[in-house]
């Protein structure tokens, strides 16, 4: 099976919606499996660490679930316009990871999700593209083929999928649908990957 890893942060559960939807389009791809991972979040007390499971929700990432992986769809909310920082801390330590290059050659996908309008979603979907491109991998975004990007009129942007829930706190149709089509785009393209090497 070919894996894709959906790694994200998600304090009030829209971006966890987001990542099973693309879950979901990942796991339409004949022989493509979906790995739902979230990270902890990050303390402002020193003393104080996560439990080693979450209370409810997927399963804490490790470096390991990076390194055999054969995709990645990263996804944080918006904070500030950029990834929050629980996903950023994560980041941060996959030097590891980095000097393996375990990464490098594999697709890769962004999303996000905001609480207002002009949050920054265009910069935090490119914020979230720069380690992975310091990681060699190949970034996947939406095309405008795509008929859910020309016709949406909540989120999405051809970077990757995104969501505002100021407004509207449920994903529409089309942000659910450009999820899933990033889903089954990593998948494929992974796929294609792997039997060309």
């Amino acid at each position: 099976m070919t894996k894709i890893l959906v790694l994200y942060f998600s304090r009030h559960g829209t971006t966890a919606q987001m990542a099973n939807h693309i879950a979901r389009g990942i796991e339409s791809v004949s022989g493509a499996e979906a790995i739902l991972r979230t990270v902890p979040d990050v303390s402002t007390v020193c003393e104080k660490t996560a439990d080693t499971i979450p209370a409810e929700g997927a399963i804490y990432a490790t470096l390991d679930d990076l390194k055999t992986c054969d995709g990645l769809a990263l996804g944080s909310p918006t904070h500030f316009g950029n990834m929050a920082s629980p996903l950023k801390y994560f980041i941060d330590s996959t030097t590891e990871v980095w000097f393996s290059g375990a990464l490098s050659g594999k697709p890769a996908g962004v999303f996000t999700s905001t609480g207002s309008l002009h949050g920054g979603q265009e910069s935090t979907l490119l914020s979230m593209m720069l380690p992975l491109l310091h990681h060699g991998m190949l970034l996947v975004g939406i095309p405008y083929s795509e008929a859910a990007l020309r016709e949406t009129t909540t989120g999405g942007t051809p970077y990757g999928p995104s969501h505002c829930s100021i407004n509207h706190g449920a994903l529409s149709e089309h942000e659910k649908a450009l999820c899933r089509a990033l889903g089954a785009r990593l998948a494929k393209t992974a796929i294609s990957l792997k039997s060309a090497s």
